[in-house]
């Protein structure tokens, strides 16, 4: 069986929990990976915080829907590390913050 194979089926078997788990350990070790990089990989280090942050936005974008069933102080709470992720994400970018925040 080929890996695309078996990550395919392994998708469709997993659960949503499971599913978005899987998501923030893989975008979570890729800012763990980009924090060992030269600093003249910055274009790889981008690409690691700009995954967090569209990862980081579209829970924000979940959570602002009317049809969130989520408690609305988690609601609000996920949508604050939004921002701030994006805020942080820049901060690390352009003044070269600590990336190990996000991790």
């Amino acid at each position: 069986m080929s890996l695309h194979a078996y990550q395919s089926a392994a998708t469709r078997a997993e659960d949503p929990r499971a599913t978005e788990y899987r998501l923030f350990a893989q975008v979570t070790r890729s800012l763990m990976d980009a924090k060992e990089l030269p600093a003249h990989a910055i274009q790889d280090k981008v690409k690691a915080l700009d995954w967090n942050r569209r990862v980081w936005s579209n829970r924000a974008i979940d959570c602002a829907s009317e049809g969130n069933q989520l408690p609305q102080q988690l609601r609000a709470s996920i949508i604050s590390l939004s921002i701030f992720v994006s805020k942080h994400s820049s901060a690390v970018i352009r003044d070269g913050e600590d990336i190990d925040v996000l991790v």
